[in-house]
């Protein structure tokens, strides 16, 4: 290494840990300020010393009632750290799309992706019961997710469309089918179970447990780690499939795999917390921004922006309409609708 080329490596591994620790300390504001807010508001030292009395016992005297500790701790930390685990695997799935696709529109919902994980939710919560208890939502989640995911290539491929927008286009008309298969399990479902599963499908955590965080972090940790790991390939597919098999990469088998892992995420983020649009579409673009086009950066750092930006809607959908809970995919999706117009527009001054 050149001693011109040392500072340079030196400052950039600065400023990426510079800016990691920044969003780890965004991160635990944000998580201390959503378990604070709600229909009863509670002070962030309580906050802070609720939990670290359930982490530490005996370490400090508590001064708050049961009935507050069990708000923080039961209530409002399960379903803080629920919302920071999927919006972290919706951002970086979509980052990963973006980038296996060349599609900056790209993201599990467009792509038809959460519309099959909603089909596989439903079906196992109206029809088939839990027969394999807890995990037969998450697993035929994933199982309509990969379905959903292996219609849209194999529309794509029957329609020869080899271009990253005919791509999105098969996603949106693959979505429209699923969701209307949806509709039907519905209709055809318990009248008394509908009411719950058509709220849940707007966006929810309210049914968020302790016990339930192990299976949506036990898949989000291990297939994060590998697309993190598939950066290098990830940048080569953003230059373009020619460019990725000139260095080595079978394209299609590698497209496929990246597909298979966003399925599987988004489809265990969709079970345990309902639809929940445009945060893939908006986390990497903002991302980029900031950090660049690197991958080894977009994707952390779209995870870590998920996170925060999922944690800080929930924390307004308890706010605005308290003591009720607006769906948080009504917050998401006003959110994505005005990115999505800003983003057409910045587009359009460009061009």
């Amino acid at each position: 290494m050149t001693d011109i080329a040392a500072p340079a490596l030196a400052r950039r591994i600065g400023a990426g840990s510079g800016l990691a620790l920044a969003m780890l300390a965004v991160l635990a504001l944000a998580v201390a300020l959503a378990v604070s807010v709600g229909a009863v508001t509670i002070p962030l030292g309580t906050v802070w010393g609720v939990a670290l009395d359930r982490l530490l016992p005996g370490v400090i005297t508590p001064d708050w009632s049961p009935g507050r500790a069990a708000i923080v701790w039961e209530i409002r930390f399960p379903r803080v750290i629920l919302a920071g685990i999927v919006g972290a695997g919706l951002g970086l799935v979509g980052a990963a799309l973006q980038a296996v696709t060349r599609n900056p529109l790209a993201d599990p919902h467009l792509l038809g992706i959460s519309s099959g994980g909603a089909f596989g939710a439903i079906a196992a919560l109206l029809h088939t019961g839990l027969f394999l208890g807890i995990l037969t939502v998450p697993l035929m989640a994933f199982g309509g997710a990969l379905m959903a995911t292996l219609m849209v290539l194999a529309v794509a491929r029957l329609a020869g469309a080899t271009s990253a927008d005919r791509l999105i286009l098969a996603g949106v008309a693959v979505s429209f089918v699923i969701m209307a298969g949806a509709n039907i399990l519905i209709f055809l479902g318990d009248p008394r179970a509908t009411h719950t599963v058509v709220f849940w499908m707007l966006g929810g955590l309210g049914l968020a447990q302790w016990a339930h965080l192990v299976w949506p972090l036990a898949v989000l940790i291990p297939a994060g780690l590998w697309l993190w790991a598939q950066a290098p390939r990830l940048n080569a597919m953003s230059l373009g499939d020619e460019t990725a098999a000139s260095l080595g990469i079978e394209v299609g088998r590698f497209r496929l795999a990246v597909f298979v892992a966003a399925a599987l995420i988004t489809g265990v983020m969709v079970a345990f917390s309902g639809l929940i649009g445009f945060v893939g579409l908006m986390m990497p673009h903002l991302v980029r921004l900031v950090v660049g086009g690197d991958n080894l950066r977009v994707l952390p750092f779209s995870a870590f922006a998920g996170a925060v930006f999922l944690i800080c809607a929930d924390a307004l959908s308890r706010v605005v309409m308290a003591p009720e809970d607006m769906p948080i995919g009504v917050v998401t999706g006003l959110a994505g609708g005005v990115f999505f117009i800003w983003m057409m527009t910045r587009r359009g001054r460009r061009e």
